[in-house]
C-alpha cells in the first residue's frame, strides 16, 4: 500500500474515490498517493484529482471524470446519472494542470538550487464507468494516456508506463524526488503555531475589557476628588491614563505623575502619541517636577533627599508657582508609593485648593515600599473588582494576595509553570527558562525576567549606563527585559519569568511576590524554592502556583 496524502482524503464524487482505491489497492508501499492538490498560476487555479509519484517511473496527474464520457469527433461531453449532458475538456485541464504544478515545482527554491533537472512527468485521463475501446486514438490523447472501466485492475501498473511513453527524454523520477516534492507542496515557511499571536488575540480581548471600564470615568465625571481601588490587573494604569486624557480634552491644565522612573517613562510614551489638546502640561515622576520647579537635582544614593528632604522644599516652590504654572488637577498612578509627605506638595500646585482636581489610582496590595500615607483630604473611593488584564491562570495565583475579592474576567491561556530551584540558583535557572521560551517562539521584546531579591547581573550591567539607557531597553524590540519587582508595578510583559531570589524573608516580601505574579497578561513562569513560596505567600498561594 503507498503512502496516501492525506491518509483519508474527502472526495467531490464518487468517480474519484473509487480510483484512489483502486491506486491505493494496487500501488506499491514505495510509491506516493496525493488527492486533491490545487495550484494557482498566473492564468487560473488548477484543481489536480490525483498524483502519483513513482520511484523508478516518473510522477502522473490524473484527471477523473465519472459518469458516461464521450467524443463526437471534435468536442468530449460527460453525461451524469440524471441525465445532464455538459460539454468538458478533460485533456486541456489534466495537461494544463500537469505543467502548472511542474512550474511550481520548479520555481521552488528547495528544488531548484539542488540543481536536480527535470524527472519524467505524464497526464492521464481515467473514465471509470465508460469502456474505452483498444483502438481509441486522438491526436492530444493516445491510447495509452486514457484509461477506461476494463483498464482500472492493472490501473497502477498502466500508469507505470506512460512517463517513459510521454518523456522518455527526462530522467527517471527517485526516492529522494519523491520526499522533495512532498516537501515543496506542504509549502514553505508556514504560519506555525505562535504563542505571539495567540497571545495577541488573548491580549485583544483584555484591551477591549478594559476600555470598557471607561464607563466608570462617564459615571463620576462631576466628582472632582477620588480615589480608584483596584487590585492588579484591573486596568488602574489604563484608567489613569484616560482620566488625563479626558480632562485634558475638556481643557484642564493636568499633571499626569507617579513614582517610579518606569513607569513614568511608559506614561509619557503613551501620551506622546495622542493629540496636542489631550496631553497634560506635566507627565513624569513626583520628584522630577520639584527639579523642574527649582530644586537641585539629588543622586540616587540619597534616600533622605528623596523621601524628605526634596517632598518638603517642593511645598514651598510649590506656594511660589504663578497660576499659569498650576494645575486644574493632578492625576496619581501607583498612588500608594506615595509617603504622606509627598501629598502637600502636589496640593500645593492647584489653582484651587478645594476644587482642584485629585485622582488618586491605588492598589493597597502592591505597597512594596516601607512607606505609607494617604491624601490628607477626602477622595471618593470607586473600587475595580474585576481583574481584566491577566489570564485567568495568572491571575488565580495571585487572587488570595489582592486587597479585595476579584473576579476573573481575562482570557483562558497556558497554565503557570513553576520551576523548583533553591533561592540562591532562582536566577540561573529563570535564565534558562527565558532562553526556553525564546526558543518556543516568544519574541525578545515580549519577554521580561524579574527578581524578588538581588538583580540580575544582566540589569546591573545596563543600569550601569545609566537609568535612562536602562529603561529604553524595556521599548528595544531586540531585548528581553531585565528588572526587579520594585520598579515595575504599573507595567506589563506578555510573558514573564519570576526569580523568587530573596535570600531571606522581608517585611514587604509578600507584596514583593504579589507584584511579580501579577506583571504577566499571558505567559508566566516561576523559579524558586517551593517552600519559600509557601512561607511567603501561604497555603492557597504555594498550591495554585505549584499545583502541589
Amino acid at each position: 500500500m503507498p503512502l496516501s496524502l492525506p491518509d483519508a482524503p474527502r472526495f467531490a464524487t464518487a468517480s474519484e474515490r473509487a480510483v484512489w482505491q483502486h491506486l491505493r489497492d494496487q500501488l506499491r508501499p514505495e510509491d506516493v498517493l496525493l488527492t486533491n492538490v490545487r495550484v494557482t498560476d498566473d492564468f487560473k487555479d488548477h484543481e489536480v484529482d490525483l498524483i502519483v509519484l513513482m520511484p523508478g517511473s516518473g510522477a502522473v496527474v490524473v484527471e477523473v471524470k465519472g459518469g458516461a464520457v464521450t467524443h463526437d469527433g471534435e468536442t468530449w461531453w460527460q453525461t451524469s446519472a440524471n441525465g445532464h449532458c455538459r460539454r468538458i475538456d478533460p485533456i486541456y485541464q489534466v495537461r494544463s494542470a500537469k505543467y502548472a504544478l511542474r512550474r511550481y515545482l520548479e520555481s521552488d527554491p528547495r528544488w531548484r538550487d539542488q540543481s536536480r533537472g527535470r524527472f519524467r512527468w505524464a497526464h492521464v485521463l481515467v473514465v471509470p464507468h465508460t469502456e474505452v475501446d483498444d483502438d481509441f486514438a486522438r491526436p492530444d490523447c493516445p491510447r495509452w494516456s486514457i484509461a477506461g472501466r476494463r483498464d482500472l485492475h492493472d490501473l497502477a501498473g498502466r500508469l507505470w508506463d506512460v512517463p517513459v511513453r510521454q518523456e522518455s527524454a527526462n530522467r527517471v523520477f527517485t526516492a529522494d524526488d519523491a520526499d522533495t516534492v512532498i516537501g515543496i507542496l506542504r509549502g514553505r515557511n508556514l504560519p506555525q503555531r505562535d504563542v505571539v499571536a495567540l497571545a495577541a488575540e488573548r491580549e485583544h480581548v483584555a484591551e477591549q475589557l478594559t476600555q470598557d471600564q471607561a464607563v466608570i470615568l462617564a459615571a463620576t465625571s462631576k466628582l472632582h476628588r477620588v480615589e480608584v481601588r483596584g487590585g492588579a490587573g484591573s486596568g488602574k494604569t489604563w484608567l489613569a491614563l484616560e482620566q488625563t486624557r479626558r480632562l485634558a480634552r475638556g481643557g484642564a491644565k493636568v499633571a499626569l505623575t507617579c513614582y517610579s522612573r518606569g513607569l513614568a517613562e511608559f506614561l509619557r510614551r503613551t501620551v506622546a502619541a495622542w493629540p496636542r489638546r489631550h496631553r497634560p502640561a506635566y507627565v513624569g515622576e513626583f520628584h522630577a517636577l520639584g527639579v523642574q520647579w527649582g530644586a537641585a537635582p539629588g543622586t540616587d544614593d540619597d534616600s533622605d533627599f528623596w523621601e524628605r528632604r526634596l517632598p518638603n522644599q517642593m511645598v514651598d516652590l510649590a506656594a511660589e508657582l504663578s497660576d499659569g504654572h498650576r494645575f486644574d488637577a493632578v492625576v496619581v498612578a501607583e498612588a500608594q508609593d506615595f509617603a504622606e509627605s509627598w501629598w502637600p506638595a502636589l496640593l500645593a500646585a492647584l489653582r484651587d485648593d478645594e476644587s482642584g482636581g485629585v485622582h488618586a489610582f491605588t492598589d493597597d496590595g502592591q505597597r512594596v515600599f516601607q512607606r505609607y500615607g494617604r491624601p490628607p483630604v477626602p477622595l471618593v473611593p470607586l473600587v475595580l473588582d474585576h481583574n481584566l488584564r491577566n489570564t485567568v491562570q495568572i491571575a488565580d495565583t495571585f487572587i488570595p494576595l489582592t486587597p479585595m475579592p476579584m473576579r476573573l474576567m481575562g482570557s483562558e491561556g497556558p497554565n503557570v509553570r513553576f520551576v523548583p530551584s533553591p533561592s540562591a540558583e532562582a536566577l540561573d535557572r529563570a535564565d534558562d527558562e527565558v532562553d526556553a521560551l525564546l526558543d518556543a517562539g516568544w519574541r525578545p521584546e515580549d519577554l521580561a525576567l524579574l527578581t524578588t531579591g538581588s538583580r540580575n547581573p544582566e540589569q546591573v550591567a545596563r543600569q550601569a549606563e545609566g537609568q535612562n539607557a536602562y529603561w529604553a531597553t524595556f521599548w528595544d524590540d531586540d531585548q528581553v527585559f531585565y528588572g526587579h519587582v520594585l520598579g515595575f508595578k504599573g507595567m506589563e510583559r506578555r510573558a514573564v519569568v519570576l526569580a523568587l531570589n530573596e535570600s531571606e524573608l522581608r517585611e514587604r516580601s509578600k507584596e514583593r511576590l504579589y507584584v511579580g505574579l501579577s506583571r504577566a497578561r499571558d505567559t508566566l513562569v516561576v523559579v524558586g524554592d517551593p517552600e519559600q513560596l509557601r512561607a511567603i505567600g501561604g497555603d492557597d498561594v504555594h498550591r495554585r502556583v505549584t499545583g502541589a
